[in-house]
């Protein structure tokens, strides 16, 4: 097994590429290959090329894509089955945890492809992610099934996720070169964190027509589940529904849309909000058919999402104020809502004015702070590297040497 080469301009070159098709042949081979060239020690923001940013961020696409699919299984899943913590979605989506700490490790330990600032998010969002399974297993074996998405315990499974996925988004649109690579892998990024930002909402969704298959006597639940809902003292409806109405139309605006409108802004692609929302929903049909193949319950779809993300489009391209273009896309969101509820494709909705009022204000005033945010230095200090300090404390002085390869 040939060795490394010395470092060049402070940086290990990689082995040579004839020795690829030997290391392959085995993992344990792969890493031997590989480890003397990336796996050394180094700060945040060393050299980095733009290939070897690909692979690295086509790691963290895959492995949030195993948590992706498993969290999707694992909510139709919890309408069929009691819940068992060694279920298959569970050890899929443990398996893509596995190799998101992998790559924070490798992060933290060599310094690649993140600034201090992004590699701080992905470790602070692991830990509490971390933190919040155990907590979880635990909650289940005090509370019992404790089906709802809506639970303190799951809150913490989604914060942390998005607090990891924040960290990931900027260290890629930090070092990855302008161009067409760049905008798609961090649409798929975003896709990614919109989907784990819509993931409670799933709960009514599913909800709403295991309730109504029960009703008509042929429910997807299997009879140990139904009985264990009921020796909890939780009727039909609370447990397929437990949450009031107004929930699913507020959280879709206040934070499945919000985050549209940051990715619209962060991203300044025109059109991203609409591509991302369609994107979701065609993620959620083929998920929908797989699992409806496969005997698992069905769900409704968020369509009303792609009517306000087109809204939001509009809105930005024309430069519409949030105070203007909040109550515009709130309009178009509930009158797509209406047209589902006519369908009977919709979860339960508050229609009563006051609620829907309450709501549009609510995410009108988050659009604006999000403008005021965007106007202030923020945007610019998220698309600049955090200078990693020098020894001592004083900050470092800019070098070549330091800067990632673009």
């Amino acid at each position: 097994m040939p060795h490394a080469a010395p470092a060049v301009a402070g940086r290990p070159v990689p082995p040579a590429p004839g020795s690829a098709s030997a290391a392959l042949r085995s993992p344990v081979r792969t890493l031997r290959w590989l480890w003397p060239a990336y796996v050394t020690p180094g700060r945040p923001g060393r050299p980095t090329t733009q290939q070897e940013l690909r692979w690295l961020y086509g790691a963290w696409l895959g492995a949030f894509a195993l948590k992706v699919l498993g969290s999707s299984w694992d909510v139709s899943w919890h309408f069929r089955w009691l819940r068992d913590d060694l279920a298959p979605p569970h050890l899929l989506n443990s398996a893509g945890t596995v190799v998101v700490v992998a790559l924070v490790l490798f992060s933290g330990h060599t310094g690649h492809g993140v600034d201090r600032r992004a590699l701080r998010l992905v470790q602070a969002g692991t830990a509490v992610f971390l933190v919040a399974v155990p907590v979880d297993l635990v909650n289940h074996r005090v509370n019992g099934l404790d089906i709802t998405s809506w639970s303190p315990s799951h809150a913490l499974l989604y914060l942390g996720t998005a607090v990891m996925l924040a960290g990931v988004l900027r260290g890629w649109w930090l070092y990855a070169a302008p161009g067409r690579v760049r905008d798609a892998v961090a649409l798929g990024l975003w896709l990614l964190f919109v989907e784990n930002v819509l993931f409670p909402n799933q709960h009514q969704e599913y909800g709403v027509l295991s309730l109504r298959a029960y009703e008509a006597g042929v429910t997807t639940a299997e009879p140990q589940l139904l009985d264990f809902a009921v020796a909890q003292g939780q009727s039909p409806t609370s447990f397929m529904l437990p949450v009031p109405a107004w929930v699913h139309p507020a959280w879709l605006l206040c934070a499945g849309l919000l985050s549209l409108v940051v990715a619209r802004r962060v991203t300044g692609l025109r059109w991203a909000a609409t591509a991302l929302a369609a994107l979701y929903l065609a993620y959620r049909a083929v998920v929908w058919l797989g699992l409806e193949a496969a005997g698992f319950p069905p769900s409704v779809l968020p369509v009303a999402l792609l009517a306000g993300a087109v809204a939001v489009d509009v809105a930005v391209t024309r430069g519409l104020p949030g105070w203007l273009a909040g109550p515009l896309v709130t309009a178009a969101t509930y009158l797509a809502g209406a047209l589902l509820a006519a369908a009977g494709v919709l979860p339960p909705w508050d229609w009563r004015p006051a609620a829907v009022l309450l709501t549009g204000t609510a995410f009108t005033l988050l659009w604006v702070a999000v403008e005021t945010v965007a106007r202030s230095r923020w945007l610019a200090t998220w698309r600049t590297p955090l200078q990693e300090p020098a020894v001592g404390g004083a900050p470092t002085r800019p070098d070549v040497r330091d800067r990632p390869v673009t």
